[in-house]
């Protein structure tokens, strides 16, 4: 190649470089998050965002667990009905509950009550905001250019519509899938799993039987548990609109899973998936966790948490994890703020929170002990980590479901497990090199990718700040009604058509044959 061919490249490639480091323009971002676990993943994109020279503001209650200022983005914060004693009342009522019995057919039922109460008890916060006068005018004049929201939660989705102010929601999934029947997405029963149906996405003929009675099921659940959201909307913005038609205006969905985590399915143009934008990110480990993690030699440690919400539990249930610990020669690192035992086991160290992606980055780490949250279990991926897990509510077994099926995981009952079989199977898992072959697998498939997910994240963003949205990516399905959605007008035109062309047909057919009959006889005689 000429020496004069390499400019016009070397300038291109000057050019998308200071391209992707400065936005094109600094844009205002509101942001509404969900507190809890949500918002540690959103925080990674907000911090971004500022990063980027935008200036975001997010609104937090003043009753916030997790969500805390930063220099890289403002607070506002307003005020709830409810006191921190009462918030923490109602999680500890949730999180007493995960251990009182072995579940049962009935506890989905008894979960989407826990959710629904849940969900009821945070909308008052909602309200509360949408009620602040003072606050509402300002967010409304400082002219926003894209709300940022998660929307497990209303408030964010309501706030955009009534501001008319395009929407990035940030999610995992919203139960009973709404989020996919607000964007229209299709989800064939015969090769979708329906949520709790035990289901992969290669059914025989009697699992096809069950998830199209679960997709029924499901259909009946979100009208019990959206219900309240569905008043607020009406409330709020215009009668007999539910929360569901709110949902449809989003500009662009950002999805944290990708599909080595998800059965392969269909999405729409404004999804975009971001799995794993928890990981990206690795810190240098503090001087005596790295002494003890480097300490415990080629025999490696586990990492065991339950989650940002359950770092408790009984003191039996307690008791069993520490005797199968005692029997390992690995070291254990468990988030956990119960009461120790007189005889604590050398290789277990407790401690109230656990750097849980720098954990599990470093080379010695054998297995992840997880109830199977969607943040956890791409952090496992991420690092190449098998898992045993332990899921306690929600969608954390259908998430677990998953992990075993790819064989990258065992899953045990906290229930029924006693001490010599959890740690049997963790000897599985450690000894058993299919685990770790098939998540590095995993792994090196969920890396291989052309943008990292914060980066899509931040592109996709901006791009709605931009261009006022992505009305060129919303389907015209939000426009029909389910008759023409499924083409039964046409089918019906085209059958009334054909039915009347057989009808005229087959009168012709006899028409004719009766004439010729008669025409034959009449020659007969003659004769």
């Amino acid at each position: 190649m000429k020496s004069g061919v390499w400019y016009p490249v070397l300038g291109l490639l000057a050019w998308l470089c200071c391209s992707g480091l400065e936005p094109v323009g600094a844009g205002k971002v509101l942001v509404l998050p969900v507190d809890g676990s949500h918002w540690l993943s959103m925080k990674i994109l907000v911090k971004e965002l500022g990063q980027r020279g935008h200036e975001v503001v997010v609104l937090v209650p003043e009753t916030s667990m997790l969500i805390q200022g930063s220099g890289n983005f403002k607070t506002e914060v307003y005020k709830v009905p409810y006191s921190n004693d009462e918030l923490e009342r109602n999680m500890n009522s949730l999180r007493e509950s995960l251990f009182e019995k072995p579940p049962e057919i009935t506890d989905m039922f008894i979960n989407i009550e826990r959710l629904v109460n849940f969900t009821s008890f945070q909308e008052k916060g909602c309200e509360s905001l949408l009620n602040n006068e003072v606050l509402m005018s300002q967010l409304k004049e400082t002219g926003f250019d894209v709300v940022l929201t998660d929307p497990f939660l209303p408030c964010g989705s309501v706030l955009a519509y009534m501001f008319s102010i395009p929407t990035v929601y940030f999610l995992r999934g919203l139960p009973c899938g709404l989020d996919l029947m607000a964007n229209q997405c299709p989800t064939p029963p015969s090769y979708v799993p329906a949520s709790f149906s035990g289901n992969t996405d290669t059914m025989d003929f009697k699992q096809r039987i069950k998830n199209m009675l679960m997709y029924s099921l499901e259909t009946y659940m979100c009208k019990i548990i959206y219900v309240h959201f569905d008043n607020l909307v009406s409330k709020y913005l215009e009668k007999g609109m539910t929360y569901k038609d709110v949902l449809s205006h989003g500009a662009i969905w950002l999805l944290r899973y990708d599909f080595t985590f998800e059965w392969p399915k269909p999405i729409m143009p404004n999804m975009v998936l971001i799995g794993g934008i928890n990981c990206a990110t690795k810190a240098p480990l503090p001087a005596d966790l790295q002494e003890f993690v480097d300490g415990a030699g080629d025999d490696g440690f586990i990492v065991f948490t339950l989650g940002s919400m359950v770092s408790n539990m009984p003191e039996d249930k307690a008791k069993k994890f520490f005797d199968a610990f005692r029997q390992l020669p690995q070291r254990v690192l468990w988030r956990y703020t119960g009461a120790l035992p007189d005889d604590m086991p050398k290789n277990v160290r407790t401690m109230k929170w656990l750097p849980q992606n720098d954990l599990l980055a470093h080379p010695n780490a054998k297995v992840f002990m997880t109830h199977g949250g969607s943040h956890g279990i791409y952090e496992g991926i991420c690092n190449g980590v098998p898992m045993l897990m332990l899921p306690l509510f929600g969608d954390q077994g259908e998430n677990v479901h998953r992990m075993v099926s790819r064989g990258v995981a065992e899953t045990i009952d906290l229930f029924s497990m006693t001490s010599d079989t959890l740690a049997a199977t963790l000897k599985q898992i450690i000894h058993d090199k299919s685990y770790k072959e098939k998540m590095t697998e995993l792994s090196l498939i969920h890396l291989d990718r052309p943008v990292q997910p914060l980066d899509l994240a931040a592109f996709w963003t901006e791009f709605v700040m931009r261009h006022k949205g992505a009305s060129h990516l919303r389907v015209a399905a939000h426009d029909l009604n389910w008759f023409q959605y499924h083409s039964l007008d046409v089918i019906g035109f085209i059958s009334v058509i054909v039915i009347t062309v057989m009808f005229l047909t087959l009168k012709c057919c006899l028409f004719c044959t009766r004439k010729c009959c008669r025409k034959a006889a009449a020659k007969r005689k003659s004769d």
